[in-house]
C-alpha cells in the first residue's frame, strides 16, 4: 500500500502541491486528471522519490 500524508512540494515562490493525501492499495488503478500545468507529473515524481517533497510524507 502507498501512503501519501499532507504533501507539498514548493518550487522557490511557487506552491505546487498542496497537503494531497490518499492510501493507494495494491493493485488498485488509479487516475490523476487535471489541466495542465496543476502538478500530476510533479505528484507522479513525488511518489516515485524522483523529487524531494517539500513537506509531508511518502
Amino acid at each position: 500500500m502507498i501512503h501519501i500524508r499532507n504533501l507539498h512540494k514548493r518550487f522557490g515562490d511557487s506552491h505546487v502541491l498542496r497537503g494531497i493525501s490518499c492510501d493507494i492499495k495494491p493493485q488498485e488503478v488509479v487516475c490523476i486528471i487535471g489541466p495542465s500545468g496543476s502538478g500530476k507529473s510533479t505528484f507522479l515524481r513525488c511518489m516515485n522519490a524522483l523529487e524531494t517533497v517539500s513537506e509531508g510524507e511518502v
